[in-house]
């Protein structure tokens, strides 16, 4: 299916070869043009011949010579071209299954679209692909891929997501892994289901893929109180927890011999669940699974060190602000606050740990509160002049909370200045300290 065009950027190598919006691109240098992935791999080279189809069905051929990785300048109705690839399974852990009603409609999406992998780092099963999309991504060398295993077992990947194919498309894992294609694996662990034995089945199998599979994240299923009639889960406890950490560890301790490298890592709400501090930085390599809540603690602390020593010993202007954050990572954040009130006395910081009413007290991670949340549980608490709250509740690049309320509205209701701060150490210094941004 060949896409159409909506509009030209002016001044554009298109623009000047005549190309207009509503036309179709058809090919370029002989090479059908499906998506984004299409356009992009073949658009490098310098000289290239473009079919175009007009709305009456007429083709013609359009030569531009450009430098080898400008972009043309043709805009399309959407990013990928094409309608984004949905989700065909049904998870028996799936967070968006538990979702309460009546949240903006692109919250229910099911993202399942191999090209969101590779662009913006999106997470796979693999289920929605064909020989011929693999044999397309190997062709590309589209690299890398992250894909979302959870088992390696067959029989037992098709019952955990009810899908008959989902045993089968483990296939093309191991075809990408031969052709070279550089993969990142999430394990999504259920309680008595995938973790144990099943864990040390899929961590020895993907093990065998090194040096394709470059890293592991095994994160804990996420349990909303809105699982009517869904499959019965269990949250993990503190001796599941750190038993999942163990045969982790001794895997990765193994590869680390073997290959030189940690392979697989616990997310972060492991460690904080069992009560085992958080491993030194060195522990997560190049933390190159950060966004699956790996490492992403020990990141922040080494920041946030290496933030106060830099800061040498200059006075704080007194201060007085609230932190609030998720219950799972409060002792935590309360630490980094205690190191900073030795260094400035006149620091005067509270960390307020903030249950989450919203999808229910088993989700304690600072990223799924809500802004109804936060107004209700410190409407009664001196806040000081300064409320501090981290960008990971936020929609990215915006202001908006998961319940559509905004910094703004969480400002007018508990009446004091809102800051956001990201996950990084040395911003969350500069904002207890006050240091303008």
């Amino acid at each position: 299916m060949a896409v159409v065009i909506a509009a030209v950027e002016k001044g554009s190598y298109a623009k000047k070869a005549g190309i207009k919006p509503g036309e179709t691109l058809v090919s370029i240098n002989g090479n059908e043009i499906l998506d984004v992935l299409d356009y992009r791999f073949y658009m490098t080279e310098e000289k290239l011949r473009l079919q175009l189809e007009d709305q009456d069905g007429k083709t013609r051929e359009v030569v531009i010579k450009k430098q080898e990785y400008d972009d043309i300048g043709l805009d399309f109705d959407t990013y990928l071209m094409d309608k984004q690839q949905t989700c065909r399974n049904k998870c028996i852990f799936c967070f968006i299954d538990q979702m309460p009603k009546g949240m903006r409609e692109s919250l229910y999406f099911k993202d399942d679209d191999a090209r969101m992998s590779f662009l913006f780092g999106n997470y796979v099963t693999l289920t929605n692909l064909s020989d011929h999309d693999i044999d397309r991504i190997i062709k590309m060398h589209i690299s890398p891929i992250n894909i979302s295993v959870h088992t390696t077992n067959p029989e037992l990947r098709c019952r955990m997501m009810n899908n008959r194919f989902a045993g089968d498309s483990l296939r093309y894992m191991y075809r990408l892994a031969q052709a070279g294609i550089a993969i990142n694996c999430q394990l999504v662990l259920c309680p008595g289901i995938n973790d144990g034995e099943e864990l040390k089945r899929s961590l020895d199998d993907l093990g065998k893929l090194y040096p394709s599979v470059q890293s592991i994240a095994c994160v804990p299923v996420g349990l909303t109180d809105h699982r009517e009639g869904l499959y019965p889960l269990e949250p993990y406890t503190p001796a599941s927890a750190a038993d999942v950490i163990r045969i982790i560890d001794e895997f990765s301790d193994r590869t680390k011999r073997e290959y030189g490298a940690r392979l697989c890592y616990p997310a972060d709400e492991f460690f904080l669940t069992a009560g085992i501090p958080i491993p030194e930085g060195a522990y997560y390599g190049d933390f190159n699974q950060l966004e699956n809540g790996v490492g992403m603690l020990a990141s922040m602390r080494d920041e946030f060190s290496e933030a106060l020593r830099l800061a040498g010993d200059e006075p704080c202007k007194s201060r007085k602000l609230t932190i609030a954050t998720g219950v799972a990572a409060a002792g935590f954040i309360d630490g980094l606050v205690d190191e900073a009130k030795k260094k400035w006395h006149n620091l005067d910081c509270t960390v307020y740990a903030v249950k989450n009413d919203f999808f229910g007290h088993k989700i304690t991670v600072t990223g799924l509160l809500t802004a109804r949340d936060l107004i209700a549980q410190l409407s009664e608490k001196p806040l000081g002049d300064t409320l501090l709250l981290s960008s990971s509740m936020l929609r990215r690049d915006t202001d908006l909370f998961l319940d559509d309320l905004t910094v703004s509205d969480v400002e007018k209701a508990l009446g004091v200045t809102v800051r956001v701060t990201d996950n990084d150490g040395f911003d969350f210094l500069d904002a207890l300290l006050g240091v303008e941004q």
